[in-house]
């Protein structure tokens, strides 16, 4: 029996009650034959105003203009965008992570509306990549992900640049070892064009994990943005969306818990983001798989960090393609049994059957090390408890900081504020920067702490300082870092009692973020606490703190797990 490829959109093509559904598709340029073709949502979260999203409508026109060769209308439709990058260290910051949610309500939003058969996906930057997935889990119709591609690396005095290197190079300044000369060389010269920041941070880390996860074409997430490579992925593309309507392969038989281990092991690999373990527990609810923070641990305890990848490393993603790109990386921790390989993929194929006659990886930059011989054994996120995090915390340890920090609180209820102890000289070796009441809710939205980090660094107290915060971190933050702590500030978490001066312990090997207090004496602080005022009282940041969950289930806004 033929496989009906508009299964979706029939409903109103082929409907003598929708009238009026026809006529409107006549007046954007379908005709009676075209009519009952299958209708394929091209999702372009491009704008103008950001790198990582500059060229994502030109690539949308490009998948665009190859469906009608093979019968397939196009549906372009655009979502939002948010620049970290640009926001980070800003009151706009607190819009990211909400803006995940945002875009996978509304490619959720227009593809249920309009009854699309299929979707392909054109995404650039690290929210674009989860909110696109969460609503390819919930709608669950034959579809796939294009990585809008890294951007190149930017030059300066023979080194690369990239953005992050804005970032330390103005700790540098406060610290005295750069001019003002100096830094404004490389801000002209970090971001030569169009793409995502180009190293492993949360952008990478989501576009090469979502490519183990199947959901993506090979070498997808390696692509450099400005390549020809990428152009053609994109007339693939269209091909591909064809094929899964053929053979009817949807998202949620492509995403299973044994897809989420390859994609996580991916990320402990190759050394990526912590965001990834707020975006995967999103995304595994909007497959209905469950996932959990000690699942994520338990893969971390099994996965060799391998790669000198920034920012804890040397190299960037356009190295990773020079060298093969990540299927040849995928094929390597395959062989090494990491992976499961019966998988399938948006190509129609298993991971496996994907990878078999690939090229294989050329190590000539020494970006990866043997499994046998890893810069860690065990993956850098680790998931830490103890009586400042009963509900859990993420570190980002990739052995470069040591396992054990123990130091006295210096306590911030905000970013700017620390950031303005880093600028004037008042943190010192021994201190653990505490920054509260930046959580998903007493944010709102959880913003990045990149700027106090990136400013740690970059005055050179990288191994003398640590910082905890119930915010989260960019995936270009190094450092010893713990963030998402849970239960936040803003709902009485132990984070808020913390006092200035109190010994803090963060023991890696042990997964334990402590306060050195009795238990009588945090439960006495803990009575005595007074709620806050919210900081935002309307709008959407209003209407997120309202709905948003914890961290710990990663901040969803829909509704929680059943306990």
């Amino acid at each position: 029996m033929k496989t009906v490829l508009n299964k979706f959109s029939r409903k109103i093509t082929e409907n003598d009650s929708q009238p009026g559904s026809k006529a409107m598709l006549h007046a954007v340029g379908l005709t009676e034959i075209t009519l009952k073709n299958p209708q394929i949502g091209i999702a372009s979260a491009g704008y103008s105003g950001n790198p990582c999203n500059m060229h994502l409508n030109d690539l949308a026109a490009i998948v665009a203009n190859e469906l009608p060769s093979i019968d397939l209308n196009p549906m372009t439709f655009n979502t939002i965008g948010v620049s970290d990058a640009i926001s980070m260290g800003t009151q706009g910051m607190n819009f990211s992570l909400p803006s995940r949610d945002l875009i996978a309500d509304s490619i959720e939003m227009v593809m249920g509306a309009q009854w699309y058969d299929g979707l392909i996906s054109i995404m650039g930057c690290d929210k674009n990549m989860p909110g696109a997935a969460i609503a390819m889990g919930r709608l669950n119709r034959p579809s796939l992900m294009v990585y809008g591609g890294s951007i190149h690396s930017g030059k300066y005095k023979g080194n690369k640049l990239n953005v992050l290197t804005t970032f330390e190079a103005y700790g540098s300044k406060l610290a005295g070892q750069i001019d003002e000369n100096e830094l404004n060389q490389i801000i002209k010269n970090a971001c030569p064009g169009a793409g995502a920041c180009g190293g492993m941070y949360t952008a990478n880390t989501m576009s090469s994990s979502l490519e183990a996860l199947g959901i993506s074409l090979p070498y997808s997430s390696s692509y450099p943005a400005i390549s020809q490579d990428k152009k053609e992925e994109c007339k693939q593309a269209a091909h591909a969306i064809k094929h899964l309507l053929e053979i009817d392969l949807k998202p949620r038989d492509i995403v299973t818990a044994a897809s989420l281990r390859n994609a996580l092991t991916v990320v402990m690999a190759l050394g990526g983001s912590t965001n990834a373990v707020l975006h995967y527990l999103a995304i595994a609810r909007a497959f209905d798989l469950k996932l959990s923070l000690d699942d994520i641990q338990q893969i971390s305890n099994h996965t060799p960090y391998i790669a000198d990848l920034k920012p804890s490393g040397k190299y960037l993603m356009e190295d990773v393609h020079e060298c093969g790109g990540t299927p040849a990386i995928l094929k390597i921790l395959l062989e090494e049994k990491l992976l499961d390989g019966d998988c399938l993929t948006v190509t129609g194929k298993t991971i496996a059957e994907n990878l078999e006659h690939i090229t294989p990886w050329d190590n000539k930059f020494n970006i990866l090390v043997p499994v046998q011989k890893p810069i860690k054994s065990t993956g850098h996120i680790q998931i830490l408890y103890g009586n400042i995090a009963p509900k859990g915390a993420v570190a980002k340890i990739t052995g470069k900081e040591g396992e054990f920090f123990t130091g006295k609180a210096k306590v911030f209820e905000n970013e700017d504020s620390a950031v303005e102890a880093i600028e004037e000289g008042k943190i010192h070796a021994g201190d653990v920067l505490v920054i509260r009441y930046v959580g998903p809710k007493g944010g709102p939205g959880m913003p990045e702490m990149l700027k106090p980090t990136a400013a740690i660094m970059g005055a050179g107290l990288g191994n003398d300082v640590a910082l905890i915060t119930d915010g989260r971190f960019s995936g270009g933050t190094h450092g010893f870092v713990v963030g998402h702590i849970s239960p936040e500030a803003f709902e009485g978490g132990p984070i808020a009692i913390i006092q200035q001066g109190d010994t803090l312990t963060i023991d890696i090997k042990n997964n334990l973020v402590e306060i050195n207090l009795e238990e009588a004496q945090l439960q006495e602080r803990l009575k005595q606490w007074i709620a806050p005022h919210p900081r935002i009282t309307s709008g959407v940041l209003y209407k997120y703190a309202q709905n948003v969950t914890s961290a710990s289930i990663g901040c969803v806004t829909d509704l929680p797990y059943e306990s």
